[in-house]
């Protein structure tokens, strides 16, 4: 196997916050796979394959690039923000298990700025102490587990700031759009 897999966050949608390193292999890609807004973002040059994919692919996705890669492509499964958050690289590794043809590839996982990062640094501070992350999407689990957890992080909050609020808030509008 002369190929290789790369998953590469490629920020919250600035440019500027693209790394430089996943600039890098995005340059000397063959094969640019992920969901289809993210693959749009990657501009297409001769010589690149772009596969653009629905967001509830993530496992088919993964295989693919796998997949690629044992061909001797140089692929990169892009994801936005970090893809090691709520992301492309857990999918990645988790079709790696089930695949012991392909785990001799190289892969490596680049990381990326986060829109929770990105935002935090725009308004000021509000991750410098104690915090939670909670993937607010159904895709991948059912909304009253999101919601429990919600429930359990608001309850965790001791400082008397308004998180409780917050998460209160987005508890009730995934409720909302859920229905």
């Amino acid at each position: 196997m002369t190929g290789s897999l790369t998953i590469a966050g490629i920020g919250p949608g600035d440019e500027a916050m693209v790394t430089p390193e996943v600039s890098a292999a995005l340059a000397t890609a063959t094969d640019i796979l992920g969901y289809a807004p993210y693959v749009a973002r990657v501009p297409s040059r001769t010589g690149l394959a772009l596969h653009p994919s629905d967001n509830r692919l993530e496992l088919q996705r993964a295989g693919e690039a796998l997949r690629l890669a044992s061909e001797g492509r140089h692929v990169v499964v892009v994801s936005s923000g970090d893809p090691g958050v709520f992301a492309m690289a857990s999918a990645v590794f988790e079709a790696l298990e089930d695949s012991p043809q392909w785990q001799g590839l190289p892969i490596r996982v680049l990381p990326g700025v986060t829109a929770m990062l990105a935002a935090a640094a725009r308004v000021g501070a509000p991750l410098g102490h104690d915090f939670c992350a909670i993937n607010l999407s159904d895709n991948l689990k059912p909304w009253p587990t999101i919601e429990k957890r919600l429930r359990l992080a608001a309850e965790a909050d001791r400082r008397g700031i308004s998180l409780s609020e917050l998460l209160a808030e987005y508890a009730e509008q995934g409720l909302r759009q859920s229905r």
